[in-house]
This record gives C-alpha cells, structure tokens and sequence, in this order.
C-alpha cells in the first residue's frame, strides 16, 4: 500500500505535511525561475507563476506535452526548484497570515486535550512487559520496560528524545528484542524518506554494539541465538525492500548473508517470526497475490523454502499452533476463508482442510490463535467484530460493544498460552480503549481509555452509519459524527468529507480529539467508504481499482450530493480532504465536479499517476501495476488518462484548495502536488485560493513530533474554518 499513509490515526485528519519554519525566498530568489503576476499586491502575496518548459513524452501514438516536468529534481537540490518551492510557501503564509490568531487559538485547543504525561498500555514479549512513555513538552516517547505489569522495576531502554535532539526530522522504527532480552535492534531516518540505518543496543550494558547496517527497511527478526538477526535491505533508486539478509553481531555489514533476493518488482517483501518462536517468515506481497517461505529460528544456517510456489491471484497468510498450520485464503473463496493443515503436509493446497467456510455477504479478515482459543475477525455489512471459538469444544461468542459503528481489532497478544486476549477499541465518539478479554468468559476488563482533557463529554456527540445511492444503484455506507447542540439535519451545517478508497484500505470509524475543534465549531465530519476500500468485503475493493477505479471517484461525489440533499451538510459549506491515494481521489473530484466543495485539502497528492506509472526508475511504481494497472498497456493508458488528475486539468473553476507535501516524500514524490499546483494556477478561471505547502524537512508522514504535527492540524484546520466564515 504504497500511496498511502493510512493508520488507525488517519481519520483525525492529522496534516501530512507543512511545515512553519521552512525556509524562505526573497523576490530575488525567485525571479530567475517564475515569472509573477502583474498586480498592486505585495511581492509576498503574489501567486508564484511557475516557467514552462515543454517535455514530451510519446507513447501508444499519443504525446502529452509537460510544461512543469522541469520540476523533478532526484536530488532535491537544484536551485530554481528549491526557489519555486520557498516561494510557495512564502505565497501560502501570506494569504493565510490573518487566520495566524486562529491557528494560534486551535493549537493551543489541540494540545490541550492532550495528556502530555502518557503511557501507554503495557504489552508483554517474553519476560518482560514493554511500554511507552511521553512527558512533558518532550516531542518523542521514550520506550521501557518492567518485569510486572504495574511497572515496579521499570528500565528505560529508549529515549527517542535524546536520539532526536540534533535532527530536524527523526524517525524510529522496528524496535525488536532478541529472545533472551538483553539486545534490542532499532532503525533510526534523519531524513524522511523512509530508508533506515539499524542499530543495536545492549540492555544489560545501555551501550551501542559496533554494528550498524545502512539502507534497511528498519526492522529486524531475530533468530534465537541471540546473536544473529535477519533484515531487509531496499533499493536505492526504487526505494523497494527486496533483499533479505542475515546478519550476525561483531561482523560488519559487506559480509552479511544474502539468503533471498526478490526478483519480481511487483511484489514485496517482509519478515516476521511466528508467535511460538519457531519459525520465520519472509512474506511476499503483491497486489493480486501473497505467500511466504519459511526458515527455522533455530539453526542460523537455515535456507528459506517456499510454503507453496506462488500463484497469480492466490493470497494466503499462516499462523502456527503446534504443529498445525491455520491458513486464511483467498483459495476458492472471493471473502476468504479459514484452512487448516498439518506443517509437513502444507505444501499440497489438496491437504488444506475448511475451518472456517466462505461466505458471500462476511468476509474473514484475520485470526489469532491461542493453545485454547481461536479468535476471528470477520467484516459484515461494514461492521468487523471479533468471535472466539473455544479449539476443543468449538463453542463461540461474539465480543459485544455499546456503539453501532466502531473499530475493534487485536493487538499485543504474543503469548501462545495466554487466556486473555488484548483488543483496541474505539469508535467516532468513544475514545481509544484497550481491554483485556477474558477468553473463557468473555469478561471486558478496561485497562486505559485515551484522556481527553478539558471538558469533552461523549454524550454531546452522536454518530451514524448510514447507507447512500450512487449513481449505478449501488449502496455506499457513510460513517457521520457531529455536536448533538449544533446539529439539526436542516442543511445549514458546513460539512468535512473524506475519503480514501484505494488498496483494499478500509477506514474505520475512530475517535479523534483534534477534529472536536471542527465538530464544536458546527462541522458535521462524514467518511465516504467509497469503492476501493474492503468496506463491504474483497468485491467492493475490487470494483474500485484498474480499469473500475472511476467508482472510487463517482462514489465520493455521489456521497456529497446524498449528504446535502438529506441536510447534513450545507450546499455552500461543504468541504473535502483526503492524502495520498486520497489525495488522488481529491483530485479527481475537483476536475469531476468542483461545484460541490468550498474548500479541498489534498495532502501529499499522488496525482501525476500516467507519468509517475510509466517511469520504473520512480520509488515505489512497478509495484503497484496491481492497483492502477499498466499504462505500458494501451488499455490501461487510455483508462488511466481519462481520470490523472494532473492531465485532466481544465479550464473551468475549481474550489478553494490547500495543498501539501514533504521535500524528501518517498511515497509521493514532491514534484507530483508542486506539477499539479503550477498547472491548475494556469488553467483554472477562477479567484479562489490556491495554496501549496511544503514540509523541506519531512516526508510522507510529516513532520516526526508529536505537538509539531498539531501545528500542521490547526492549519489545516484554519483554512477551512476561514472559509466557513468561522473566525475563531
């Protein structure tokens, strides 16, 4: 899921990028490379005209001229695209200096919800319970460790805060303890773009291990020798985890053993270790397919041997129990289903036996297994829920929650013979619970409920799920939350829609205390679970990719239209967000049907999608031929054509617009959203605001603290709520 950057956060509509202390142009920086526009303002409100310089590209007949390509720049250093992009932000801090009071005022409103001393959740691997800590105004958490629950003889084992003191950005990730406990590996990013440098650390010592591995996904499995660990290396130019190494401690990285390498471009590659320890797994993932190989975690010589040989259109994922194999396939079963199997007999599909049949109308979504249990996750009209099947008996129940709509899933549960499992919880108006569930009973005991500080009350919200028609009879559900006191269906409430709807992502409904900013301002927040998504199951992300990925974009504005012709929203009041692949749908709806929204956010846009998909040397492209289909394939360029945001600008009005990216985006690259904002300040004939920012320290997720991201928020925020004529 490349274009995207989607987390059980995303809906808290948390800014993918901006950033207020990028660097700044003079006039002079600037005029070599654009021209401006010839008007009374002053020089730092004046709209940046970007040169053209036209590039062809030829292809199946066709030539599509591209006047701003000159504004790819690999290396992120080339004078007139820095000045273009300095001016831009100078551009957006002017026209948005007078909601500076407002950004200020809904800043301090975020960060005070927010309980800066934190922990999270204790969670436990092994002989120890692992944990995370904020304080304070501390940017970062700081990761311990304690050998009970209650923390009595807690161990600081990472203090990301100190790590992060010299960096403008930092990123830590794949935090991963050896078996006995006493190393723990980590990935470090200074630079945004998602290619980590690995390094280990000594618990029992608190010092740094020589070694250190560059140019890595970030993450690490450990074998249990405790002195040898497998990693994924990336591609430099690609940016694609393809190679699998093993690494053993006090040797350096040229001698580290190359025991597979991906040779598909369209597939990626993971690792991860079962949860009794015996086995790892490296997983190969493409869009249309899946499967793994197996090594053993006990012999540092092993050579990984494939479960099956791959298949095109067959997926399948493994848990171990014993010497049993639970496998949830996609194998004669559109909604997947539950096979079991004996280890030494899976490599023959025919000894694959049902647990769990395919059904038309729910779709298995995952399990996890337990020496007594077995808990499901299945996806019904929308709705996932968990059901636990007692292994012996086969007795079941359903783990029941208050809201109609919420997102509920599993998490922390490493130990195989526990019988109590941990789930997350939370719904659009009941903040993120974790509980632990007695597996027997069905017992809830609630361990933390995320603070909202200040003087929020759940009950002055209400949320609804609701069904609405698209233009080919199909029924999209709608996840709705709004201020009961401020609400009353009359259509005169501004509206906040998003959307997401590609790689089968579905976005549940969660709790977010930013956007109460928005909902206690009047808004009405609406997620449209367009096609693209498994909202309804594997069929309704299959009608909303390829050659029927139009629906994605027919079925946001056919929410829109729904929403206001049954008063949840004002015809004049409505806006929209979406990042990433979101920020594609965003684009396309503008070019579609820009009469419907005063103001879009289109954060970190993927939205030159023929140009980006013809270019193999771009991050993160081949992959995702599954997704978007092939543009070297005439069927699919013309298909792909008709919908490119960038290509399908016109001339014709388009709404007020906020756009945003990071300089080092690995996902999106930058040039894509700083072509798209150049083209459209030439095509479009209107006077409305068009506005670019752009993070020169960050990437595809933003800025890396957690009270810097809020200041992206309230920006966000503050354009739209200009615009709604709300002034504070």
């Amino acid at each position: 899921m490349i274009r995207s950057s989607f987390t059980l956060a995303a809906l808290s509509l948390a800014v993918l990028a901006g950033c207020d202390n990028a660097p700044k142009s003079t006039p002079s920086d600037t005029a070599t490379t654009m021209q401006t526009q010839q008007t009374e303002k002053p020089v730092s409100a004046m709209a940046p005209i970007a040169k053209k310089v036209p590039h062809e590209m030829t292809i199946h007949g066709d030539t599509r001229i591209d006047d701003y390509y000159w504004l790819r720049d690999d290396e992120r250093k080339a004078p007139d695209v820095i000045s273009y992009l300095n001016a831009e932000n100078v551009y957006t801090e002017a026209m948005l200096a007078h909601t500076q009071t407002l950004q200020d005022k809904l800043f301090e409103e975020l960060k005070g919800r927010i309980k800066k001393d934190d922990d999270s959740v204790p969670v436990k691997k092994g002989d120890y319970f692992y944990s995370s800590q904020t304080r304070g105004e501390n940017e970062y958490p700081t990761y311990v460790r304690s050998s009970d629950f209650k923390g009595t003889d807690q161990q600081v084992i990472l203090d990301v805060n100190a790590l992060a003191k010299d960096h403008d950005y930092f990123a830590v990730s794949g935090l991963s303890v050896s078996t006995n406990g006493n190393l723990m590996a980590y990935g470090e990013d200074t630079v945004s773009r998602r290619i980590y440098t690995i390094k280990v650390k000594d618990l029992t010592t608190g010092q740094l291990l020589e070694d250190t591995l560059e140019g890595t996904n970030g993450g690490v499995i450990w074998a249990n020798d405790n002195k040898t660990f497998y990693y994924i290396k990336k591609d430099a130019q690609t940016l694609l985890g393809y190679q699998v190494f093993r690494h053993t401690l006090g040797t350096p990285q040229s001698d580290d053993e190359l025991i597979y390498e991906e040779a598909d471009t369209s597939y990626y590659t993971g690792i991860s270790k079962s949860k009794d320890g015996s086995e790892i797994y490296i997983w190969h993932s493409s869009t249309n397919a899946s499967g793994m190989s197996v090594l053993s975690a006990d012999d540092n010589k092993a050579k990984p041997k494939r479960l099956i040989e791959r298949e095109d259109d067959l997926e399948y994922s493994i848990s171990k129990l014993g010497n049993t194999y639970y496998i949830v396939t996609n194998l004669n079963a559109v909604n997947f289903q539950l096979m079991k199997v004996d280890v030494d007999k899976a490599h023959d599909k025919a000894n694959w036996q049902t647990v769990i049949a395919p059904r038309d109308d729910i779709k298995l979504e995952g399990v996890d297994l337990f020496k007594d249990y077995l808990v499901y996750q299945e996806r019904e009209l929308g709705q996932s829920r968990l059901i636990v099947r007692h292994l012996s008996t086969g007795d079941e129940h359903t783990l029941s929650f208050n809201d109609s709509a919420y997102t509920i899933a599993s998490y922390g549960n490493n130990d195989i013979n526990s019988d109590k499992l941990r789930v997350y919880y939370t719904s659009m108006t009941t903040p993120v619970s974790s509980y632990d569930i007695d597996l027997k009973s069905g017992d809830k005991t609630l361990l933390k409920q995320q603070a909202v500080l200040g003087d929020f009350n759940a009950d002055n919200y209400a949320s609804e799920r609701i069904f609405v028609g698209a233009r080919d009879g199909i029924k999209v559900p709608v996840s709705l939350v709004y201020r009961k006191d401020t609400f009353k269906k009359e259509g005169t409430n501004p509206l906040l829609q998003y959307g997401y709807g590609s790689y089968g992502a579905t976005m549940d409904p969660t709790f977010s205390s930013s956007r109460l900013s928005l909902l206690d301002r009047g808004f009405v927040f609406a997620i449209a679970h367009v096609r693209g998504s498994q909202m309804l199951g594997r069929p309704w992300y299959e009608d909303g990719k390829l050659l029927t990925k139009k629906n994605t974009f027919n079925d946001f504005v056919d929410v829109t239209k729904s929403l206001v012709a049954q008063g949840y929203g004002a015809k004049d009041e409505i806006f929209a967000y979406g990042g990433s692949a979101g920020g594609l749908l965003m684009g396309a709806v503008v070019n579609q049907a820009p009469e419907l929204y005063k103001g879009v956010v289109a954060a970190v846009p993927f939205v030159d999608v023929v140009t980006t998909m013809l270019d193999a040397s771009i991050p993160l492209t081949t992959n995702e031929y599954g997704e978007w289909g092939n543009p070297n394939e005439k069927e699919y360029y013309d298909y792909m054509l008709s919908y490119s945001p960038y290509d399908q600008v016109s001339k014709q009005a388009y709404p007020n617009m906020l756009v945003t990216t990071g300089l080092h985006d690995s996902q999106v690259q930058y040039f894509e959203p700083a072509k798209w904002v150049a083209k459209l300040r030439d095509y479009k004939t209107d006077d409305n605001k068009l506005l670019f920012k752009i993070d020169m320290e960050a990437g595809h997720g933003g800025a890396s603290g957690r009270f810097k991201r809020l200041e992206d928020t309230a920006l966000n925020y503050a354009f739209m709520l200009d615009l709604a004529g709300i002034k504070k």
